[in-house]
């Protein structure tokens, strides 16, 4: 899948990457998974994008996203909205679709082969742009819950589709 002459950047829907983890059960050593990519790649970076909360005092993510931005990923933030739907319940929206679209887009002049980490069909239209410049773009997500965490159009447009299932096997957290 890697020509290892090849420029490779890994960017990482955040959200994305957390549900599709969860949905196979599966811990994701980030560590792992950088040793991972560059044992068989030229890796340039790894950019991890999420939204956050910014009022709590505590937020879940936030450890996971001071390890990463102190172990070798870019971490991209921006801060989520919050809103109440129209039945009156709290819900917290933090897209990061335009950010990742843009940056990938932005940086394709510097790598050869993009590594999306999401499953989001939102994606179709940045592959087969990226395709139309040349890049290579391996899409890694899952086919393995019951309600796939893939969308149909997007695994079609990729040039590569890695199962975070396989994945996990080799970037697993042990037990």
């Amino acid at each position: 899948m890697f020509d290892p002459r090849e420029k490779v950047i890994l960017i990482m829907d955040g959200a994305n990457l957390y549900a599709t983890a969860k949905a196979l059960g599966a811990e994701l050593d980030y560590r792992r998974m950088l040793s991972e990519f560059q044992s068989q790649a030229y890796l340039l970076r790894a950019y991890y994008y999420t939204a956050l909360v910014e009022d709590q005092e505590y937020s879940s993510i936030r450890p996971l996203i001071d390890w990463l931005d102190y172990n070798g990923y870019t971490v991209i933030t921006k801060p989520a909205k919050e809103y109440t739907d129209h039945q009156g319940r709290r819900k917290i929206k933090g897209n990061m679709d335009i950010e990742i679209t843009i940056d990938a887009l932005d940086m394709a002049d510097n790598y050869d082969h993009l590594v999306l980490f999401s499953g989001d069909g939102d994606f179709t239209a940045l592959v087969a742009a990226l395709q139309r410049k040349g890049k290579k773009v391996t899409v890694v997500s899952t086919k393995a819950t019951s309600t796939p965490m893939i969308s149909d159009d997007l695994r079609r447009q990729a040039d590569y589709f890695m199962d975070i299932a396989d994945l996990a096997k080799s970037v697993g957290r042990d037990a």
